[in-house]
């Protein structure tokens, strides 16, 4: 890798990240890196993103069962009356930002 591409990668990994653990655990993603030829530093690196992706993603995706999207769709095409106090409510709010 050439010096310039060097420099792009440490400035990409700019920031650190400290954990303590067992001998055990250490021992364990030792061998797991070695198993698939990357480095310690790459395996958890890649292992906690991989980790930290999916659950990011399971608090942000909402997962309908059929009923379930045919009554989002539903509502969607055919939403039902506003409520006294949401329309007051919506009112009060176009004419304070003059929409």
């Amino acid at each position: 890798m050439g010096k310039s591409a060097r420099v792009m990668v440490d400035r990409a990994r700019g920031e650190r990240l400290e954990a303590r653990i067992t001998s055990a655990q250490k021992a364990l993603i030792q061998r797991a890196a070695e198993l698939e030829g990357r480095s310690v530093t790459d395996y958890v690196v890649s292992s906690v993103q991989d980790a930290a992706r999916r659950t990011v993603e399971a608090h942000e995706v909402m997962v309908l069962g059929a009923a379930q999207s045919r009554a989002f769709v539903d509502a969607l095409l055919d939403p039902p009356p506003l409520g006294d106090r949401l329309a007051d409510s919506v009112r009060r709010h176009r004419d304070a930002t003059g929409g």
